[in-house]
């Protein structure tokens, strides 16, 4: 397995993470066996970076990942997210990143991971209401006593990210970035270069949109219906985006889902892709975009088949969007 390093102070990781989330149901039902069964194939094929979030079915992905993690600790890093507030009915309700909340999340993540410590632990949000430095405080004491080894960032703006690398190293922030989702590059990923902070770079098939496997939508708890990107004529226009990315794939020998995770690997050795898969032979078709001799060419023809901006919707809903730090300007 090819390796890379989250930023300049953190752990060298495989040069492509397993993002956990699909399997807690956020798109639609999942096979517990199959989950299982991939997080160990992923394992056994080098991966060691696994990222989950506290809030990922009300904490069923942790106990999830802690299962597959019983007797493999030292195979792992673990990164996990945490401050998205959720009800008994799975609504998103708020965010809460006060030093004393960081702390209790943290606690309870250690229990149902069955860890003694978390690799990268990192807001999954900004909270408001709460400056970043103190969260970044509270995630720093975690650090001194030995809870925490590494402190990352996700979907914040370049502001955000200074403030919190003047409190304390910062390794990663992980956000958002493929080939229809290019926001990261305006100004964010110079200020991360800047002060040698890695990328995780989550929904590089823009959460199947350009796999080349979508299938229907409109399975319970498919939360993908209600974004702006799959739906009525923007759904059209984006998977007519996603074959001619088949097609440009083709001609360099790679499924969709290959060419769209070998451009983000392409894009600097300080970004690790996540990959969402549920099953193993998603991972394995993942896990062959780590072949794929990516040339200025080969990046400049699935760039062009794919330009930036072209995609139709934004990535979340509107009342979404407008929380997210890292999409303001100025």
């Amino acid at each position: 397995m090819k390796t890379r390093k989250l930023g300049k102070t953190g752990p060298e990781v495989s040069a492509i993470g397993l993002g956990a989330m699909g399997m807690s149901g956020m798109y639609g039902p999942t096979d517990r066996a199959e989950s299982l069964a991939t997080i160990h194939a992923a394992l056994d094929a080098g991966i060691n970076l696994i990222d989950t979030g506290d809030f990922y079915g009300m904490g069923h992905n942790e106990m999830l990942i802690g299962e597959a993690l019983k007797d493999r600790r030292d195979a792992a890093v673990v990164s996990v997210k945490f401050g998205a507030q959720r009800g008994p009915d799975g609504a998103f309700v708020g965010i809460d990143c006060r030093p004393a909340a960081v702390k209790t999340a943290a606690a309870y993540s250690l229990q149902r991971l069955g860890l003694d410590h978390i690799d990268v632990y990192r807001p999954g949000r900004l909270d408001p209401a709460v400056p970043i430095e103190d969260t970044v405080g509270a995630i720093a004491d975690l650090v001194k006593a030995g809870y925490v080894r590494h402190i990352g960032l996700s979907e914040v703006g370049a502001e955000t990210i200074r403030r919190a690398a003047a409190v304390h190293p910062i390794v990663d922030l992980q956000i958002e970035y493929s080939l229809i989702s290019r926001g990261l590059e305006d100004e964010i990923l110079a200020v991360t270069r800047e002060l040698g902070i890695g990328i995780t770079a989550y929904g590089v098939l823009a959460r199947g949109l350009i796999g080349g496997h979508m299938q229907a939508l409109g399975a319970p708890g498919d939360f993908r219906g209600h974004t702006p990107r799959f739906q009525g004529e923007n759904l059209t226009r984006n998977l007519a985006l996603a074959e001619t990315l088949r097609a440009t794939g083709e001609t360099l020998g790679l499924t969709p889902a290959q060419a769209a995770i070998a451009w983000v690997l392409a894009k600097g050795e300080d970004i690790v892709p996540l990959v969402g898969a549920r099953r193993r032979d998603r991972l394995a078709e993942a896990l062959g975009a780590l072949d794929a001799a990516m040339t200025s060419e080969a990046v400049a023809a699935l760039e062009a088949a794919v330009p930036k901006d072209a995609a139709a919707g934004e990535r979340y809903p509107a009342a979404q969007m407008a929380t997210l730090d890292s999409e303001r300007r100025g």
